[in-house]
Parts: C-alpha cells; structure tokens; sequence
C-alpha cells in the first residue's frame, strides 16, 4: 500500500497544473480527444440503435412474426393454435397475405399485400397494436367488406375513411362462385406505423374474407415471443411436436429477415469502426506525449531508481497519467453522452433554434442593409418531416454498448501509456546520475 502511495503522489505531481510543463498541454488535448470520441459514439449509437429497433419491431411486430408456421388446414386451426400454445409464447395469430393490385379514386392503383386477420388481432397482439397508431377511423375489420389502409397508401389512391376501392388479388386461385362485388372495400381506417414500406404498400382486411378471395383453405400462423431470442429453442419444440410432423414449414423471424437484419449489423459495425479511429489517434497522440515525457525525466527517473524504485513502479506513474486521462476523458464523454442520448430531441430543438436565429438574423440585416427581402425562411430541421419519414429522432441506449464505449477510450488511454513506459527498463541510474 505505502509503494501505490508514493506512485500516486509522483504521478499526481506530474499531471498538476503547477509543474509548468508544456507535455501537459499534449495530454490535455488526449483527454479532450477521448472526451470528444467517446461522446460523439455515445450519441451517434443511440441514434443508430432508435432507427434500427424501430425498425426491427416494426417488421417484427406487424410483418414477420417472431415465428410463422406456413400452410396448415384452416379447419384444423384451433387444434393447431392449442398445440402451438407452449411456455414462453405469448401471441399465436392465424393470418392469410395476398398479393394485389388495390385501385381508388381518380384511377389511382398501387400494388398492395393485403393480410387478413381476425377482427380482434389487436386485443391478441399489444406489440402489434403499440405499432399501428390509427390516424383517422378505427382497427375495424369486422364487416366482410372492411378494410384498413396505410397513411401513405391512402394518399397515393386519394381515398378517406368511408370511401370504397376495389382489389384484383393477383396471388391465390379467384374462386369461380366469385363475383365482383367481392373485390369491392370500404375504408374503415387509415393507420401509420413510422415504416415506410407498410404506410405505402400494406392493407387489412377480415381473415374470413382473405380466405374466399385466395380461394384455398390454408392459413398461417404468426407466433410471438416473450423473449424473441429464444426463436431457435421454440422452433426445435415445435418440430418435436406430432401435429407438425407432416412437412409444415416452421421459420423464425432470422429466416425471413436475414438480408436485411445483417445489412444493419454490418452499418452499425462500420460505423463503430470509423468512429473508433479516434480513440487511435487520441492512443498515438497520448504515445508521443509519455515518450517525451520519460525522455525529459530521464534524470528523475534515475534518481527514484537509485532510491529503490523498482522498473515496475517508476513505469506505474506513467501509465497513471494515462489511466488518469482516460478516466477524465471516457467518463465525462460517457456522462455527456448519455444525458444527450436521453434528450436527442431536446438537443436538436435546442440547435435548429440557434440556426434558425441566426437565419433570422441575417434576413433582418439583408433588410435593413440591402432592402432585399427574405434570404430564405426561417424553418430549418435537421430532419424535416418532408424529407425524413420521422415524427421525431428516436434513440435507443443499450447498456453494454455503452459499456464497450466507455473501455474501449479508457483503455486506449492506459494502453498508449503503458507501451510508452517501456523505455524507462533501459534506463541506468548510473549512466543518467554519472554527470549530476
């Protein structure tokens, strides 16, 4: 304990602003290095996780399911959903999908996948129902001819709550007892999820009526899960199961998703990768600067090796200066970044009204100075809705992420210090103290 005590004290010496050393400008430049990596990480990751789960729950919740048993017999659903009821699921919704073309008013017609469902899916389903926000009417399918359409869907075809479309299924076989009037909806709601791609091409409809347009007797089922990364274990008992011995197909959510979910971990990787570069150059920086350093004490290090200080020892107060830099840097990177990633929305309401001030401002001295109008009006976003399909910037922490963030900086820091140190076995207090 006495020798960590004497190593401290030394160290502390060295890092205090009273020793008028210039080495410590370069060390607070690392600390500032390591403060600003750390906390651009931090954010830029909390971001990234927000657009990615969103989007992750969002296909998971209202497309894919966490697990899909394809093709059983619709008369035999009941005994199926029974069967499929084990531990740790909690959703079991039987589902139908087609493929069409959906067409409204003013001619307008977009291809489509309209599901069918059970009229009480949302009660079923509180993950689904948390997704789907009803912009105008109401989750009602009931009525054979209901249907709900997405935002941007509805806008495409220009129809409203109350208005009828027609749908030419272009999946299944068109029952030949069929008539017109089966294609013939009417928009019952208008629902958003925040996901493209369901806004502009998903509808739904009543189970009952996707079965007599897809003119077959085969369902789907869509399984959730309380844990959904326990996917893989749920599907090796169901496939142990009689019922679904007789060639059922059985997928997880990887399995119908695996393009598009290992596109995002590679973006987030990358990602991790560029902004880690920093905490290189902040390690190379922080390497110079103790390589100075030991050079420059060459006589003091001497000396505290003539007095019994052992190589390890004497190399401690210098890592200490980089475990001290790497805890000031990483940790108030680490706090700063959590309180921005905690109030993303804050921050950048916060910015865009400087921006905006500062339009303000110029077009007030174009003005007064120029007597020209307006250089441009004062409504900048960061993400405007018109450009960016978000309500606003959504951001996920997750806790070993941040974990990660924070040794990857702290380390860097001790690392660097600790390599620079190795100079200080060649030193011979003999040779150095010869002269003094």
């Amino acid at each position: 304990m006495g020798s960590f005590r004497w190593i401290g004290f030394v160290a502390t010496r060295y890092i205090s602003k009273k020793r008028k050393d210039r080495s410590n400008s370069s060390l607070i430049l690392a600390a500032l290095g390591i403060f600003i990596g750390v906390l651009a990480l931090t954010v830029i990751l909390a971001v990234m996780n927000g657009f990615q789960l969103g989007f992750i729950e969002s296909i998971l919740e209202i497309s894919s399911f966490h697990i899909r048993l394809e093709s059983f017999p619709e008369a035999e659903k009941s005994r199926f959903m029974e069967a499929a009821a084990l531990p740790g699921i909690t959703v079991i919704l039987p589902f139908l999908e087609l493929t069409g073309i959906i067409r409204g008013n003013w001619g307008g017609q977009q291809m489509t996948v309209v599901r069918g469902l059970p009229p009480d899916a949302l009660e079923k389903d509180a993950g689904m129902a948390k997704k789907i926000d009803m912009v105008r009417g109401s989750f009602d399918i009931h009525g054979s001819d209901s249907i709900l359409l997405g935002v941007e869907l509805a806008r495409r075809l220009d129809v409203d709550v109350g208005d009828e479309l027609s749908f030419l299924s272009v999946s299944g076989i068109f029952p030949e007892d069929a008539s017109p009037e089966d294609s013939v909806f009417t928009v019952t709601g208008i629902f958003r999820t925040e996901f493209y791609e369901y806004d502009l091409g998903w509808a739904f409809i009543n189970l009952d009526k996707a079965i007599v347009l897809a003119g077959k007797d085969t369902l789907s089922l869509g399984i959730k899960l309380k844990n959904r990364w326990q996917d893989q274990r749920i599907v090796t008992r169901l496939r142990e199961l009689p019922e679904f011995n007789d060639g059922y197909t059985i997928k997880s959510w990887r399995d119908y998703n695996r393009a598009f979910f290992g596109a995002l971990r590679t973006e987030k990787l990358l990602m991790f990768v560029l902004v880690g570069l920093i905490f290189i150059v902040v390690g190379l920086n922080i390497f110079q600067a103790q390589r100075k350093a030991v050079l420059e004490r060459r006589e003091e290090i001497g000396l505290l090796r003539a007095v019994g200080g052992s190589d390890r020892a004497v190399r401690l107060i210098f890592v200490w200066d980089g475990f001290f830099i790497g805890i000031t840097g990483a940790g108030l990177g680490t706090l700063l970044g959590l309180i921005l990633a905690f109030n993303i929305g804050v921050f950048f309401t916060v910015l865009e009204t400087v921006v905006n001030g500062f339009i303000g401002l110029c077009n007030f001295i174009s003005a007064s100075l120029f007597g020209a109008g307006a250089l441009g009006d004062a409504g900048f976003a960061f993400f405007s809705p018109t450009i960016f399909y978000i309500k606003e910037i959504p951001s996920r922490v997750i806790p070993h992420e941040v974990l990660l963030i924070f040794m990857f900086g702290f380390l860097s820091a001790v690392l660097a210090a600790w390599f620079a140190s190795r100079k200080i076995s060649l030193t011979r207090p003999a040779e150095v103290l010869r002269y003094e």
